[in-house]
């Protein structure tokens, strides 16, 4: 059994290649084979949001705090809050943030596959997380 003390692990910003925004990403866990799982407190300041990604073995969010956005492609955006739990399947093409004015902090929980989590593609545009009003789930 392993125990990793708060406060041990240090903040990292995340990187601007994959989000828009100020992002802290506390990292919880890293898999160590033959482990394949790992999560990060992720916090977004407003207006903070990820590039566009996809998951090979899906990802589950869940908001700790705040208010934020998430976006399937094709789909409009759906509001998360704190308490909610997200289900993004393998491939799903997806992004998640803070809201405009508000900031949110999430556990994110993926699996890798021959070594990768996650494929990072473009950024999230400001007219597409502006676009519309978020519908309710």
């Amino acid at each position: 059994m392993q125990i990793f003390r708060n406060g041990t692990r240090p903040s990292q910003p995340g990187p601007s290649d994959w989000f828009t925004g100020s992002v802290r990403i506390d990292p919880i866990y890293t898999a160590e084979g033959p482990s394949r799982a790992g999560a990060a407190h992720v916090t977004f300041e407003p207006g903070a949001r990820t590039a566009w990604h996809t998951h090979p073995l899906g990802q589950i969010l869940v908001v700790t705090s705040g208010v934020g956005w998430t976006q399937r492609e094709g789909e409009p955006v759906v509001e998360i809050r704190a308490g909610d739990v997200i289900w993004c399947p393998p491939g799903q093409r997806h992004w998640h943030g803070a809201t405009s004015t508000t900031a949110m902090t999430h556990i994110a929980i993926q699996e890798s596959l021959n070594g990768s989590p996650v494929t990072w593609m473009e950024k999230v545009t400001d007219a597409q997380f502006r676009a519309g009003t978020p519908a309710n789930p």
